[in-house]
């Protein structure tokens, strides 16, 4: 059997690109997840795993579709090759195709590209943070707020939140008297005293 795995980070990226690739090599099953390559708890991932056999082909567009955690890259890479006995084939890297070269030299040469290549992919993975943290900080800079919007306080939260600090009526009943959950309540409360709300 030969299968097909393609990974999008978000819901809203296109898998146009690794689908028709994967389409041309005549795939028998093709794999999706759209989720982050963190990590290898990707449901459609793991289903395919999970159905490889020996003599078994895996084709990935790129080694980073496949992952961008350095440590499990290896780890799967091994798993599927040596346990499962399956061969994995990434189309736009030539030399990580273990179809190829069984031999030692052609193994050391795959294992090399492979290491370089999932280096390359964590490394860009930190940087996406890095980047996605300065713009965060940088927004925040020019006062972009992030998040829902607060609710509006309901007319009797501060005559309730009065009463609540006087200690006349509990939490609970100043909070059901406002039609909102304690927590939000004490939160809305705290945040008036600290003059944030």
């Amino acid at each position: 059997m030969t299968y097909g795995y393609i990974r999008v980070s978000s819901k809203d990226q296109n898998e146009d690109r690794q689908q028709i690739a994967l389409e041309l090599q005549g795939v028998d099953k093709i794999f999706m997840d759209k989720q982050s390559g963190k990590d290898f708890n990707r449901p459609e991932y793991q289903k395919m795993v999970k159905r490889l056999h020996a003599g078994d082909v895996l084709y990935v567009l790129s080694i980073d579709r496949l992952g961008r955690n350095y440590e499990e890259i290896q780890e799967q890479w091994r798993c599927i090759t040596k346990e499962k006995r399956a061969d994995i084939v990434v189309l736009d890297m030539p030399l990580l195709d273990t179809r190829k070269g069984k031999d030692l030299m052609g193994t050391f040469i795959a294992d090399l590209v492979l290491q370089i290549l999932s280096f390359v992919a964590q490394t860009e993975r930190e940087h996406i943070k890095q980047r996605q943290a300065e713009g965060i900080a940088a927004a925040k800079a020019r006062g972009v707020k992030f998040g829902r919007p607060p609710q509006e306080l309901p007319e009797n939260f501060a005559e309730m939140r009065q009463k609540w600090l006087d200690r006349e009526i509990s939490g609970t009943y100043a909070a059901k008297m406002c039609n909102m959950p304690l927590s939000t309540f004490r939160y809305r409360a705290e945040k008036q005293e600290l003059g944030r709300d």
